[in-house]
């Protein structure tokens, strides 16, 4: 623990049911944490009742072991992590706390579309993947493949993951970062029957492929995970191709903090220096009945002592320390302090939430970037507590739920009193939400599901302009659709979305996406995918209201005028401006009101439209049943992009509306008698039919409590 060089953060991540749990069963019962016999059986991470009744894995979990390595004794921090793509979030915060990954991945079911995802969280938080192909037990006694049959396979997965490694990585990192069967960074196994096996390791013990065949044919598992043991070889290639800390965060840092690296902090984060400046993030914030709140953290610089003051960042708030422990799956072992380069459980800090930047007293520190996850909450539902004694309890859950997962978004509908709550799938608010609620006693009634839609433009708008309440300050504006490629860029997290404060950086990255230099250098704000640009030419005072710009053009992002919808994929520019000389007759009462007009007649004025969500799922189903799984797609305005067959069974690509997909799962089941399922690849927005935009458009102002009719753009 005090020595970051013998210390390895890792996590498993893999598509749902690709065996994630079972091989972190076999980790710890290789460091003695649990029996052999049970390993594989009891999924031990999965301690949560939900857990164990879904069968799948809700909840990220922590375990600390030791393993030996060439004769010195390795710490190695795990994360458990979620397959389920609704749990997806938990996923990208335990790849902020980790600096490498090992990649589950089915040898049966090959790449499937949620190891494409972990692939891309992982790459994205610059963290180091290797590969462990499971259920090979699988491809001899049900397939049985030959053993050239098996290589074919093996090499169509490993290259399917070095093409998005490539896909994914930075150029700097890609090629280095490629796994690969003859250096080990590629181990093959099944994590069920604790058998395990890599080059490295078939040459220093002489096992061949040809006895791992003959033992499994067999049935003699035992023998062969005596021989070959699967935390052995896993835990061998994770301490020899996985990085500590101390290389991690040289190359780590500058990609999750934005801050200054020639400071002192960011010296000390470079260097994962245990005596300098304390900085933390928190990953996980999760309520124990006995302890309070529980959050886990991943520390950076300094120590973290028991006792010790901190400084939340985000909340501004100082919190003391009570308890400082290493995790042990569901429970946690208390120390008195731990130093950089660990994965901790902090008691104590009870406003902090997933993504809180934590360091000492006397620093100011720039916070760490928000982790984001890929997805987007695109289904939303309405609660309502059926007693209203039990709403303040209510209240309250909601408000420590959004804490620990920011992937759930919960609002507050002004007009119609309503809690709305966000999330990336039925199954997450049944699972984070409604079920919990429920289990505390607390009646709700919740609505069917709603879709959230985005607010955008189609051309851009002619000059508009916004007059303050007291006619003294005057703002011209135009809106216009952002560029295909920076938007794209935004999504994909190369371009931050913040106020922009070091612009020099940006440029680049915006003209390499297709903005002119021009407009580059002078972008205010990125804000949910659209972009602020400052186009005046020697306006006075116009610096002085730069906050309140930003805020105004913010307001209006978050409720556009067709629906109060999010507006995204926008570019406003501020075009010229006349401000009163006296600093009292342009402060935010002023300034505010005029920029939001201006900007929400510029959107009206520029072919305003609604921009819906759209899920691209990949559909597996027997190749006779391909035609009615055809007809269902397009009976929901799908479209299908792609099909392929192998032995006997067709995959289907098809990008689905959300507002259409409720219900899709059982509906699959039906017609296919349980043997079609689905699973999603991506969510994208793109412009709603034209001839449902005005239909759609009335249901959501309906459902808000809002005018029927649509405000028209006031001529200037």
């Amino acid at each position: 623990m005090h020595e970051p060089k013998r210390i390895r953060n890792i996590d498993i991540a893999a598509h749902i049911d690709h065996g994630k749990t079972t091989l972190t069963d076999n980790l710890l019962a290789g460091a003695g944490m649990l029996s052999e016999d049970l390993a594989g059986k009891t999924l031990w991470t999965d301690f949560d009742e939900q857990e164990q009744e879904r069968g799948i894995t809700i909840f990220s979990s922590n375990v600390s072991m030791i393993h030996e390595f060439e004769g010195q004794d390795y710490l190695i921090n795990l994360i458990d992590t979620p397959g389920h793509v609704d749990f997806g979030g938990d996923v990208t915060r335990a790849m902020r706390a980790v600096d490498g990954t090992i990649i589950v991945c089915c040898a049966v079911e090959g790449v499937m579309p949620q190891t494409e995802t972990v692939i891309r969280q992982a790459l994205r938080e610059r963290v180091k993947p290797v590969l462990f192909i499971n259920k090979v037990d699988r491809l001899v006694k049900e397939l049985q493949l030959t053993p050239e049959q098996m290589q074919e396979r093996f090499v169509k997965i490993i290259n399917t993951v070095n093409k998005l490694i490539l896909k994914y990585a930075d150029k700097k990192f890609a090629s280095d970062w490629l796994v690969n069967v003859e250096n080990g960074t590629v181990a093959f196994g099944s994590a069920y029957r604790n058998w395990a096996i890599s080059i490295p390791f078939m040459k220093k013990t002489g096992i061949t492929f040809k006895d791992i065949i003959d033992y499994t044919s067999q049935g003699k598992d035992k023998e062969l995970a005596k021989r070959a043991p699967l935390h052995h070889v896993v835990l061998d290639m994770v301490i020899r191709h996985l990085p500590s800390p101390i290389e991690a965060q040289k190359y780590r840092i500058e990609k999750i903090w934005h801050g200054d690296l020639e400071s002192e902090v960011g010296k000390d984060m470079i260097s994962c220096n245990p005596n300098g400046k304390l900085a933390m993030i928190v990953t996980k914030v999760v309520p124990d009945p006995h302890a309070g709140l529980v959050a886990t953290t991943r520390i950076f610089s300094g120590t973290v002592k028991r006792g010790q003051e901190v400084k939340l960042i985000g909340q501004h708030k100082t919190q003391r320390i009570q308890q400082v422990s290493v995790y042990k799956g569901p429970q946690r072992i208390q120390m008195e302090e731990i130093p950089a380069g660990n994965v901790i459980g902090i008691v104590g800090l009870t406003e902090a939430f997933s993504g809180e930047t934590i360091t000492s007293v006397d620093n100011d520190m720039e916070p760490f970037e928000a982790i984001k996850h890929l997805f987007e909450p695109v289904v939303t539902k309405s609660i309502e507590a059926k007693n209203p004694k039990d709403l303040p309890k209510m209240i309250e859950f909601l408000r420590q739920v959004s804490r620990e997962d920011p992937t759930l978004v919960i609002k507050i509908n002004e007009e119609t009193g309503e809690y709305l709550i966000s999330g990336l799938g039925e199954l997450h608010l049944d699972a984070k939400v409604e079920r919990p609620l429920k289990e505390r006693g607390i009646d709700i009634v919740s609505s069917n599901p709603i879709v959230v839609y985005r607010e955008t433009v189609r051309k851009q708008s002619p000059m508009v302009s916004g007059k303050s309440p007291n006619k003294h300050n005057i703002f011209f504006f135009t809106v216009e659709p952002l560029e295909d490629d920076v938007y794209q860029a935004i999504v994909e997290g190369k371009i931050p979305e913040e106020k922009v404060k070091k612009i020099k950086d940006l440029v680049p990255i915006l003209m390499e996406n297709g903005m002119s230099r021009e407009e580059a250098k002078r972008v205010m704000d990125i804000y949910e995918r659209n972009v602020l640009i400052d186009a005046t030419k020697g306006v006075q005072y116009l610096n002085e209201t730069y906050e309140m710009i930003i805020q105004a053009f913010r307001e209006v992002v978050k409720n556009g005028p067709l629906a109060h919808e999010m507006c995204s994929k926008m570019k406003v520019k501020l075009i010229d401006a006349s401000l009163h000389e006296d600093a009292i007759h342009r402060g935010p009462a002023q300034v505010i009101p005029a920029v939001k007009q201006a900007i929400n007649n510029g959107i009206l004025k520029s072919d305003p439209t609604l921009l819906e969500p759209l899920q691209i799922i990949r559909i597996d189903v027997p190749d006779e049943l391909i035609g009615a799984v055809m007809k269902e797609v397009q009976g929901r305005r799908g479209q299908v992009i792609d099909v392929q067959s192998d032995m006997g069974a067709s995959v289907v690509k098809a990008k689905i509306p959300v507002a259409e997909m409720f219900g899709f799962e059982s509906r699959l089941k039906s017609i296919t008698g349980g043997k079609g399922f689905f699973s999603l690849i991506d969510i994208t927005f793109e412009k709603i039919p034209k001839d449902i935009q005005m239909k759609t458009i009335l249901s959501i102002r309906k459902r808000k409590g809002l005018p029927e009719e649509i405000p028209k753009p006031v001529e200037n």
